[in-house]
């Protein structure tokens, strides 16, 4: 019979020699990168900041809202800050390979991204306010805009994406992608930090929705569960390996519905203003303004049971 505690030592043994791969450990003398738990708690205090008493455990205490919500703030930014500095010193030492503790170009930079995230905070509030409202004005099951601030999936994925997006505008590695993923965790909606989504925008019920890094969504959209905006098959380079930073996803134009289980796939493939696109289509070229793209519906089977005892 084997022996736990032996197996455990004689295991533990063979995953050391692996910590110092490729793809190993993150430590404080290695990569030393923000852990993800420490990413999505900036997260949540940033959501807590725009929508104060929202997404916490209860209200916040109104005549001290502002000093409470400024010190959430800083401390959301200065976590933040430390954690854009890891990721850029990362980058250096993957494109370079070597370290950066001698310059401080890395904490200048992750200063000045806190400081646009900070100045565009108001700019996203009032972004974020007219995404709520399209999500009221376009779900008659909505009986409130407070229901849809604290409970649906597609208005959340949405406050943590323009955040995320900020920090992609700014190069921060790695740190916009893992917020994002953890909005992708919590409401099954999969939005790249680097798509650009017009003002008013509305996912409704989400699960499944997918919309890739170079989509570009306009103003006034609406989508439906099972959406996927992607790209087509992967153009490779001369080793075989996917070609980056081409354009892949479509654009989608101004007042447009795509309804469920749509797919929409290509950077050339543009969805022009106005369109209306069904239910479960495929959809890999452009269609003008005010189009309206359905499947063609099949005659239901009917079967007689006359005769039949």
């Amino acid at each position: 019979m084997k022996n736990l505690n032996k197996v455990i030592v004689e295991n533990m043994d063979k995953m050391t020699k692996c910590w110092s791969c490729p793809i190993g450990a993150n430590t404080e003398k290695g990569i030393n990168l923000p852990g993800q738990q420490a990413i999505h708690q900036v997260v949540d205090d940033l959501v807590s900041v725009l929508f104060p008493g929202c997404h916490g455990n209860e209200p916040v205490p109104e005549a001290k809202m502002p000093v409470f919500m400024q010190k959430k703030l800083e401390e959301a930014a200065n976590a933040l800050t430390g954690q854009i500095k890891s990721s850029f010193e990362y980058q250096c030492k993957t494109d370079h390979g070597k370290e950066c503790s001698k310059c401080t170009d890395c904490i200048d930079k992750a200063e000045q991204v806190v400081i646009h995230l900070v100045e565009s905070l108001p700019a996203v509030q009032r972004i974020l306010q007219s995404d709520i409202m399209a999500a009221y004005q376009g779900d008659p099951a909505a009986r409130s805009v407070m229901e849809i601030v604290l409970s649906y999936p597609g208005v959340y994925a949405i406050m943590v994406h323009r955040i995320a997006h900020l920090l992609y505008e700014e190069k921060v590695p790695l740190i916009p992608r893992v917020m994002s993923e953890y909005a992708h965790s919590a409401t099954g909606i999969d939005i790249h930090p680097g798509a650009k989504l017009g003002t008013g925008f509305f996912i409704d019920h989400g699960t499944g929705v997918v919309i890739g890094e170079t989509c570009v969504i306009g103003q006034n959209v609406k989508l439906y569960q099972g959406v996927t905006l992607g790209a087509k098959s992967f153009e490779l380079d001369a080793k075989g390996n996917p070609v980056k930073g081409i354009k892949r996803h479509p654009d989608v134009g101004d007042n447009v519905v795509i309804y469920a289980g749509a797919t929409i796939l290509g950077g050339e493939t543009k969805i022009g203003n106005g369109s209306e696109i069904g239910g479960n289509v495929w959809l890999t070229h452009s269609v003008p303004p005010n189009s309206k793209v359905y499947n063609q519906q099949p005659q239901p089977l009917v079967r007689s049971h006359e005769g039949q005892s």
